[in-house]
């Protein structure tokens, strides 16, 4: 009896200090990928059942953010009058779903009902497979204008150095953010496609037809710099708190390369990618950095701490959240020490939604044993929420006058006034983003309001709530 008390209040011990060292606000992401994913083989009904149950597991997880992946290839997983449908969704380009439903509106639906923000992923450059060129129609833009792409490998590239198809994607983006409630906009890591071996990339001609003093690598990190720069003016003038973000490959550069780089020695986004992500926080045109930190604790090229190490102390003045890959961290049992290393970051984003369930039970019993709040992001504009006001609760619901202000609300819930502590994440009961909640415990709540950028408002009064 004594042996079982003894394990039992170590146990309450361990979760007592889990909880204490969980932070309040931290970005908890996972990516949902539509490509190859099976949505064009089932039903509506079972696509929407299947994204909910996902959904669902990552809310039980404690994760805060989706990312989900809307444009694959030159296509949409949302109603566009821009790019046809995707044949990842319905097994035919241009072909719309049937029985209709709009994948991105849902998605954003469905994150908000569980208090999660939504982040819409688009490939910006990558087009279509060359063997998939016949099945496009007429009125696709490789179609139409088929001078601006290129072939490379086994896919048709939108060429980076051309204005024309900046704006294209620049309109892709601002379709986007004006119809849909998004809370975010989200580029990979396929800028300039990953090298082929032995196999350049063709813009030779380009290059000559640009007569510039810049060398090639610097002016194809100069076209990308010009979209980065484009997309992130098209959403601050549509949405200022919509935020932009980007998910690098995980080495800038080796330090054999440059001595700003890390102790690595593997492919290198700035010269291989042509994409210099930490510049572009510094230059303000990204909110937030996910690089793909997806190798374990003692690779031999590119170790998972230098790397986290090295991307936490070049945040460049913006958020850096880690990219974990759930399926290798399982496998080489390394989530405790993964974590732990990359405490100092704004949080991380795990790769993939549907393998999150490999740590799902050791996050729920550790890192996020408590829920979290989205950092703010407190660069960007937008007026600050007030405290809820006349908070009331009638008929089994909590309810308090909506600020126009207010973008969601945290719910508190806390045993007795005494105890009242809003700095505490484990009185987190939910984020709504409807001024309506209810209450499945009883006990004393408290409510705040979180701007466009997650700002918090002061707390509102307290009320009872008996059940």
């Amino acid at each position: 009896m004594m042996r079982r008390f003894i394990m039992a209040f170590a146990l309450l011990i361990t979760i007592f200090i889990s909880s204490a060292k969980t932070p309040k606000y931290e970005f908890r992401g996972a990516w949902i990928q539509t490509i190859f994913q099976g949505y064009d083989k089932r039903t509506t009904a079972e696509n929407k059942a299947y994204l909910t149950n996902m959904l669902d597991n990552l809310q039980l997880c404690g994760i805060n953010a989706v990312i989900f992946q809307v444009r694959p290839r030159a296509d949409a997983f949302y109603k566009s009058e821009i790019e046809p449908w995707s044949a990842f969704l319905t097994g035919t380009v241009g072909k719309a779903p049937s029985p209709y439903w709009d994948p991105l509106q849902f998605m954003v639906e469905e994150c908000h009902k569980r208090g999660m923000e939504l982040h819409a992923w688009l490939n910006p450059y990558r087009a279509v497979l060359i063997d998939d060129l016949p099945k496009l129609p007429k009125t696709h833009l490789l179609k139409t204008h088929p001078e601006r792409f290129v072939k490379y490998g086994k896919l048709y590239y939108f060429e980076p150095s051309l204005q024309a198809n900046r704006e294209h994607i620049c309109n892709i983006v601002a379709d986007i953010t004006k119809r849909y409630d998004i809370d975010g906009i989200h580029f990979d890591d396929y800028f300039y496609p990953y090298p082929i071996p032995k196999t350049e990339f063709p813009d030779a001609k380009a290059y000559a037809a640009a007569k510039t003093k810049l060398s090639k690598a610097d002016w194809r990190r100069k076209n990308i710099e010009k979209l980065i720069k484009q997309v992130s003016g098209i959403i601050t003038e549509i949405k200022p708190w919509v935020r932009f973000g980007i998910s690098p490959f995980g080495i800038w550069r080796n330090a054999s390369t440059d001595p700003k780089g890390s102790q690595t020695s593997g492919l290198q986004n700035y010269d291989d990618l042509y994409a210099d992500v930490p510049y572009w926080a510094e230059q303000g045109w990204i909110d937030y950095q996910i690089p793909q930190i997806y190798w374990e604790l003692n690779h031999k090229n590119a170790p998972y701490g230098v790397l986290a190490k090295w991307w936490i102390k070049n945040r460049r003045g913006r958020h850096v959240y880690i990219g974990q890959d759930a399926e290798k961290t399982a496998k080489f049992n390394e989530l405790n020490e993964k974590m732990r290393l990359a405490k100092n970051a704004d949080g991380n984003c795990w790769w993939y939604a549907s393998s999150l369930p490999k740590v799902s039970d050791s996050l729920k019993n550790g890192a996020y044993s408590t829920p979290a709040l989205v950092p703010e992001y407190i660069w960007k504009q937008t007026e600050p929420a007030s405290a809820p006001q006349n908070v009331r609760f009638t008929k089994g619901k909590l309810s308090w006058n909506k600020d126009p202000n207010a973008r969601k609300w945290v719910i508190y819930r806390f045993r007795s006034n005494n105890e009242i502590d809003i700095d505490n994440p484990a009185a987190i009961c939910a984020v709504t983003y409807s001024p309506i909640f209810s209450p499945k415990k009883a006990g004393i709540y408290v409510i705040t309001a979180l701007d466009n950028c997650n700002g918090e408002s002061a707390p509102s009064t307290s009320i009872k709530v008996t059940l």
